[in-house]
């Protein structure tokens, strides 16, 4: 059994990585997505806004459209809100709150439809969701005495487990379809994809939201809650590498290991613990992996093996293919092609 990664080194990765953070150039302008209506957006640096974006905040930006990864922002402004009591951030978190309250589209049932910059996504959910809207606004209903908040994040996680969890391997799917007029082939889940990262959002949400509304253990969607995270821990344990990696399709050893998944998965399974949220059985699996992602980090701070951001895919394959690169990436290789470029682009936004 691998050793516990000793704090000191932990930390020390940790420091690598926020100064990579903070310092994140993109001089090439190889990760800029170029809109319809004319904006540029730049997936990487701080010069954008986009659920790349959600621990950092570019209020200076004017224009950005609401969607379901551009509110990943806001959970971090809430807590900036709450520490400063800064009255100026107060108009940006009603605003944004009233948007994902009552104008965010919902699919059939009312769960909130995944609208990206570039798609509607007509019918869809995914699990990005839980990550990107759902926690900022239950943060928002506790920090601004919103119960119609709160109510609406604990359904949201309700509708999200009951279409995109998997009974039968206790992971998640990446997404699901309703049947509508534009679809008459929904009703489904693409391409029954357990993909690593979307399940990793999973990990992280449930201890998070847990811990943020402070549900009594007593409480029936705690439980519910607990219960598929322990599912979900089940099924990891089973497919974790030699390594303490994931394959980015988890129960696709063909396909390649990926560092974020990783992170998110050692994150959430430690929180859960702690919390005892889950059984301590799980935690050498966590610290197995924090080892593999300590690897992973080289000395600039870039974590390595990331896949990159990833849409809907409609057969397997498409998640193998998904290209691998650095996160936060500073490259300033020249060789890339435009086309290349543009494959990475077209993925996740």
């Amino acid at each position: 059994m691998a050793s516990k990664p000793p704090a000191s080194e932990i930390h020390r990765v940790i420091d690598l990585l926020i100064d990579n953070l903070i310092n994140i150039r993109d001089d090439t302008g190889q990760f800029l997505l170029h809109l319809k209506d004319g904006r540029t957006i730049q997936a990487k640096c701080w010069n954008g806004w986009e659920w790349t974006h959600g621990i950092g905040l570019a209020f200076t930006e004017g224009g950005t459209t609401k969607n379901i990864n551009t509110m990943s922002a806001f959970l971090t402004l809430a807590y900036v809100y709450e520490k400063t009591g800064n009255l100026t951030y107060f108009p940006w978190l009603d605003a944004w709150g009233e948007w994902a309250m009552h104008e965010l589209p919902r699919t059939k049932y009312g769960g909130m439809q995944h609208i990206t910059y570039v798609a509607e996504n007509d019918q869809e959910l995914w699990d990005d969701t839980l990550m990107m809207t759902v926690m900022p606004l239950a943060k928002m209903g506790k920090l601004l005495n919103r119960p119609e908040y709160i109510a609406e994040a604990k359904r949201q996680c309700l509708i999200h487990v009951k279409y995109l969890f998997d009974t039968k391997t206790g992971l998640f799917f990446h997404g699901w379809r309703f049947e509508s007029d534009g679809h008459k082939n929904g009703g489904h889940n693409f391409a029954d994809a357990r993909w690593a990262r979307g399940n990793s959002w999973c990990t992280i949400v449930i201890p998070e939201i847990l811990e943020l509304l402070e549900l009594e253990p007593s409480d029936p969607i705690r439980i519910h809650l607990c219960n598929t995270l322990e599912a979900q821990c089940e099924a990891l344990q089973r497919s974790q590498s030699i390594s303490g990696a994931w394959h980015t399709l988890i129960d696709h050893p063909d396909s390649y290991l990926e560092a974020s998944a990783t992170a998110g998965f050692a994150y959430g399974i430690l929180k859960a613990v702690r919390r005892q949220y889950i059984g301590s059985q799980y935690r050498a699996m966590g610290e197995k992996a924090i080892s593999s992602v300590l690897k992973d980090v080289d000395e600039k701070g870039e974590l390595q093996n990331t896949s990159f951001g990833t849409p809907m895919g409609h057969d397997l394959q498409f998640y193998k293919d998904i290209p691998l690169t650095a996160m936060p990436i500073t490259s300033t290789d020249p060789t890339k092609s435009d086309r290349q470029c543009r494959r990475l682009m077209n993925v996740k936004l």
